[in-house]
């Protein structure tokens, strides 16, 4: 951990040493001493694994860490992950997520395997996805283009929902929170945010329906409430989804899910307009329509056939004021279909067999005052189709390896093609200790997105507008992961991963790449011709008793540009995560998460470094009964938040959060 992070963290120490000793003596609860079912993941290898028996290693954000840090958003339950960073997506009130040195355009987000459209053709705003129905989320780090095609050169995020069990029950949840004196309204005691969510399902042994709802309602805040610009933008969310399945029999299930999401954002700041500041506001209306849904069936040889598809769409309604007076009316329009199939072989030998086909098209449009904003008139489209193979061998007790190959036609770029091979090993099998070794060498490539080859995104009222490349090159990539696990029972975790990523033509905008027009930089893409990027990652999780858990991660990532020498922008050195767990009572957990973000490049010209930050987050869960859980907490405990004065800074935009709410749950949703 660096220097800074420690002294940031040390406060700490004294109380998760009292904590470890008082855990030692105090009597526990039964459920907390029983033992723990280990997840099974399906991302690693797209089928079903024990996490530990996994050939590629997968992270796990579970149902339980969900509501333990009372995460509303795919942002808010990924901040914690190792290593995985958090950034404002550009002119918008979203977030996306790099990790290892690689943009969140190079991470693929998945929905139960099925990908999700991005916000503006480009990357996946994860604080628009809302999480009442998710059972865990997947991050699998690294090169996955051989299992998920493009987009998947830097890791895959898959979010895996829950399934309706027989009977009936439900969920519902009321919480709100204040920024204290930045909330709003300007009164510290006001709740500025009001969240709810509700959840129903049932059914019998063949037939299961539920239906979700979920509502976030933020106010904003302002560093000073009596002025008219707002650091933290206004936005209701909302998302309501229905599912249904049927279960002829034990070996096969349907389903078809359909959910409405819609959000609506304000944003308010002031434009200098010698010698005036004028105020600006900006608006963004969105409404995602998702309908999914596909067939699982086991046949009686041990084949496995599965069949799934999404069609979705994303529209976008963003009108800017000037003084209250219409001076932009921008509309987006995306269109995204997907097919994906896959057939996994009986056993042969020590073989699994798995081959597959996926299908994708998805379309942009976008206009501005009626005008089109694409470089390309009508609407920029694309499609592909893939095919893949992979096979699953299991050499004996100790190695196991796994291969893996896709083949891409893209409708603008032609073919490609994606091999992966990963091995483990079980290197070490005691009765205390367990060790496992992994690598895993494969190839990544990404092909440029509409939104890199064809937008006009034009925020000329804020000094910049971004003119996409219809002459990008594809990216490309291979990556090394070794890493290694040590166990000593479900008490002690160890683990380290190496990794190194070589990307060539890496597609990147900055100010090198920017032109100055009365006063308004324009910036545009272009490929780099060689990049690489290579760290570290290092976990320790230690149950100190059956009531105290402890977790820290460290990764240390270097990044540079292999044709100026120089590091890449945005890339972060260090971060770290510290999260403790403590059950002061038999009904009663206390939890705390330590983030900590050294500092980065934002220009390759200037040099200039946006600072590093550390947040602390509290939170409090108390059960009453077996069916209502009353929680508190404190996010950024510590109050880091960014100079809003200096535009170098990245840090945190929010300060100190404090929230209180209840969760309800009745029927089979008792856990």
């Amino acid at each position: 951990m660096p220097v800074s992070s420690f002294r940031s963290a040390r406060w700490l120490l004294p109380w998760l040493a009292v904590a470890s000793a008082q855990a030692q003596t105090q009597p526990q609860p039964q459920e907390a001493v029983s033992a723990t079912l280990k997840p099974v993941v399906i991302t690693a290898t797209r089928t079903e694994r024990d996490i530990d028996e996994a050939p590629v290693r997968t992270e796990v954000v579970t149902r339980e860490e969900i509501e333990r840090t009372n995460a509303h958003t795919l942002k808010q339950a990924l901040e914690n992950v190792p290593g995985l960073q958090m950034r404002e997506v550009l002119g918008k009130s979203g977030y996306e997520l790099s990790l290892q040195g690689l943009s969140a355009d190079q991470v693929l987000v998945l929905i139960d395997g099925l990908p999700i459209t991005a916000s503006t053709g480009s990357t996946v705003d994860l604080s628009q996805y809302l999480l009442d129905e998710v059972e865990r989320i997947e991050v699998v780090k690294g090169a996955s283009s051989a299992q998920y095609g493009s987009s998947a050169m830097g890791g895959v995020v898959n979010v895996i929902t829950r399934r309706q069990a027989a009977g009936f029950g439900g969920t519902a949840s009321v919480d709100g929170g204040s920024y204290g004196s930045q909330n709003d309204s300007g009164r510290s005691f006001n709740a500025n945010n009001r969240n709810a969510r509700f959840s129903l399902g049932g059914g019998g042994e063949k037939w299961r329906l539920s239906v979700s709802g979920e509502r976030l309602d933020g106010a904003g805040f302002g560093v000073d409430p009596s002025s008219y610009p707002r650091q933290g933008d206004a936005s209701l969310r909302q998302q309501l989804a229905a599912r249904g399945e049927w279960i002829p029999s034990k070996d096969g299930r349907a389903w078809l899910e359909a959910s409405h999401y819609t959000e609506d954002d304000t944003q308010r700041y002031n434009l200098f307009v010698p010698p005036n500041q004028v105020p600006q506001r900006k608006l963004e209306n969105i409404t995602r329509d998702r309908v999914s849904g596909g067939v699982d069936w086991r046949f009686a040889n041990g084949m496995r056939a599965q069949v799934k598809g999404v069609n979705e769409s994303y529209d976008s309604h963003s009108p800017g004021y000037s003084n209250e007076v219409l001076a932009t009316d921008r509309r987006s329009s995306q269109r995204m279909q997907h097919l994906s199939s896959q057939l996994e072989l009986p056993a042969w030998g020590r073989q699994l067999w798995m081959i597959g086909a996926d299908y994708h098209h998805e379309t942009l449009s976008q206009t501005s005052n009626g005008s089109s904003e694409l470089v390309t008139l009508g609407n920029a489209k694309r499609s592909n189709a893939e095919l893949f193979v992979q096979n699953d061998i299991i050499l004996n007790d100790t190695w196991e390896v796994l291969l893996g190959l896709r083949g891409q036609n893209d409708s603008d770029f032609g073919s490609h093609w994606a091999p992966k091979i990963s091995v483990r090993a079980n290197l070490l099998n005691t009765p205390e200790w367990t060790g496992v070794f992994r690598a895993s060498l494969g190839q990544g490539y990404r092909v440029p997105n509409l939104k890199e080859r064809y937008y006009l995104f034009d925020h000329s009222s804020l000094g910049y507008k971004v003119v996409g490349n219809p002459n990008l090159k594809p990216e490309s990539s291979t990556s090394l992961q070794l890493g290694a696990t040590l166990k000593r029972g479900e008490r002690l975790t160890i683990d380290v991963n190496g990794f190194y990523n070589r990307v060539r033509d890496l597609i990147q905008t900055d100010d090198v790449n920017a032109s100055v027009v009365d006063g308004i930089a324009t910036y545009t893409y272009a490929n780099i011709a060689r990049a690489r990027t290579s760290g570290l990652d290092t976990s320790v999780f230690w149950r100190a008793s059956p009531a105290l858990s402890l977790n820290a991660a460290h990764t240390y990532t270097s990044t540079r540009n292999e044709t100026t020498g120089q590091e890449l922008t945005r890339r972060p050195q260090q971060i770290v995560r510290v999260g403790a767990d403590w059950r002061v009572q038999p009904n009663t957990v206390l939890g705390l998460r330590l983030r900590h973000q050294s500092s980065e490049l934002v220009d390759t010209a200037t040099r200039a470094r946006s600072p590093g930050w550390t947040t602390v987050d509290f939170s409090l869960n108390h059960r009453i009964g077996k069916q209502v859980t009353l929680f508190f907490g404190v996010n950024n405990l510590t109050n880091r938040q960014r100079d809003f004065v200096n535009t170098n800074d990245f840090g945190p935009i929010s300060g100190r959060y404090i929230y209180l709410g209840a969760r309800f749950a009745f029927g089979n949703a008792v856990r």
